[in-house]
């Protein structure tokens, strides 16, 4: 079993994995932790104390190796697989999102999707089928799906996430701007895109220190 780790953590880690392979990409072979820090936008002290959780230490002299580091962490998310998304609502958002992970993302596969509309249930849709919501509690667990994204409006999130959970969805990522109510062994992630943009523009019109 995996160790307790926050979930900043755990999205730091993905982000260092993702900058890893950049490098690995340019031929770099070793960094030190204030190269990762640099990218990262974090501290050193932070890197080294991520890259511990995970059991990972680098040396004093010749820094991390950055394809065992990348295997590392890529070992401790699971990601060294490939795992099967589900994703409700394939409205303009939902194939965004589902072009996106087809063609940048191979480590996640939107293995099903479902909507309402009958104009696209029952078609292949930027790469994936697209099924029935009453078809959730049978694909779900035929295809072994554990993590659902939510691309819909906010009057039917709760009730989609509810249908999820029952089919044996352990994770969403909600992008419906609404708070979703889940059990609690259920992981859930907010993306309140309005939100986020609109406290961007909040603060963008705020003077700042020396203005």
């Amino acid at each position: 079993m995996k160790p307790a780790i926050p979930a900043n953590t755990v999205e730091r880690l993905s982000l260092y994995r993702r900058l890893l392979e950049a490098w690995l990409e340019k031929g770099t072979t070793s960094l030190y932790s204030h190269q990762i820090a640099s990218m990262a936008c974090v501290t050193p002290a932070q890197v080294r104390r991520d890259l511990m959780a995970i059991g990972y230490t680098g040396s004093p002299s010749k820094g991390y190796s950055v394809d065992a580091l990348e295997e590392s962490i890529g070992l401790f998310l699971g990601s060294d697989r490939v795992r099967k998304i589900a994703l409700v609502g394939m409205g303009n958002l939902g194939r965004a999102l589902t072009t996106y992970f087809t063609s940048r993302v191979p480590r996640f596969r939107m293995a099903a999707a479902f909507d309402t509309d009958p104009r696209k249930t029952g078609r292949v849709i930027a790469g994936c089928m697209v099924y029935g919501i009453e078809e959730i509690p049978r694909i779900i667990p035929a295809e072994g799906i554990r993590t659902a994204v939510l691309a819909l409006p906010a009057d039917s999130a709760q009730e989609m996430a509810d249908r999820l959970v029952n089919a044996g969805i352990k994770g969403i990522l909600n992008y419906a701007p609404v708070p979703l109510r889940l059990p609690a062994d259920v992981f859930l992630e907010n993306r309140d895109v309005t939100a986020s943009l609109e406290k961007v523009a909040f603060f963008s019109g705020q003077p700042r220190e020396g203005s």
